[in-house]
């Protein structure tokens, strides 16, 4: 257990339980406005002990970490990582999703609407070797059709980047809004052989429908403001130094 992994689990232990279904039926959410904030532990620890009244956390047969693990698709020109580098307006993400604890696996979809995130996925497994399976390129070009987004870079798409990292997920009482924590983050390029681990960073993430939080006016009121940081993008340009940089580099020379 790295040294965030062990502050957030003990700041937690304290809060009541709220079961996954629950969850799901309260704050879905696969259309929303996230806010990062890159924390270490003593600061990670703080703000999760002064978490608002009424806060619950995800327990599932009495576990509130689970261990995730995520590939991340781009084509060899690297489209979708220039995409967010340079802001571009109509800009997706493609990512397999693993729940480790429990083998569950989905392909995933990251589009933009306005300011909001919008999250697409298919249960189960639809990569074979690291490529798209039929099924896996049919689900990921509709989906961005739909959202207005060019297919054409679909077929192209390759494994490029392994993430794997603990979450913790809380509920806030006041509205229908998720928080998760994640913890013990490590990276692995898939071209070059370079790896990264952070032991001692936290991820703090708020997703609600639009409007702020009670998480992120807590954060603002001890000073932590949102991070540009993305798991997949800051990794990557984390990992190779010829990639470009210059949204994250605040982030990157604080924490990485």
């Amino acid at each position: 257990m790295t040294v965030a992994m062990d502050r957030a689990a003990r700041a937690v232990d304290p809060l009541e339980p709220i079961g996954l279904e629950e969850l799901i039926a309260r704050a879905g959410l696969l259309t929303r406005v996230d806010r990062k904030y890159a924390v270490t532990g003593a600061d990670l620890e703080m703000v999760l002990e002064l978490a608002p009244d009424g806060t619950r956390v995800l327990d599932i047969a009495g576990e509130r970490s689970f261990d995730y693990a995520s590939t991340y698709l781009d084509t060899p020109d690297l489209d979708t990582f220039h995409g967010a580098a340079h802001r571009r307006r109509r800009r997706f993400k493609v990512r397999t999703r693993t729940y480790l604890s429990s083998g569950e696996e989905y392909l995933e979809v990251k589009t933009r609407s306005g300011a909001a995130t919008v999250k697409s996925r298919l249960a189960g497994r639809h990569t074979d070797g690291g490529r798209l399976t039929a099924t896996g390129a049919d689900f990921v070009g509709s989906t961005l059709l739909h959202a207005g987004i060019d297919p054409g870079p679909v077929e192209r798409l390759g494994p490029v980047l392994t993430t794997e990292y603990r979450r913790t997920t809380l509920l806030l009482a006041d509205q229908a809004s998720r928080v998760t924590v994640d913890t013990g983050l490590r990276w692995h390029a898939l071209t070059g052989g370079h790896a990264l681990g952070l032991p001692e960073l936290g991820i703090i993430e708020t997703k609600s429908a639009g409007r702020v939080s009670e998480m992120d006016r807590l954060l603002w009121s001890l000073g932590i403001r949102p991070a540009r940081i993305s798991k997949f993008a800051t990794g990557l340009a984390a990992l190779h130094s010829d990639l470009p940089r210059n949204r994250w580099t605040r982030t990157l020379r604080r924490h990485f």
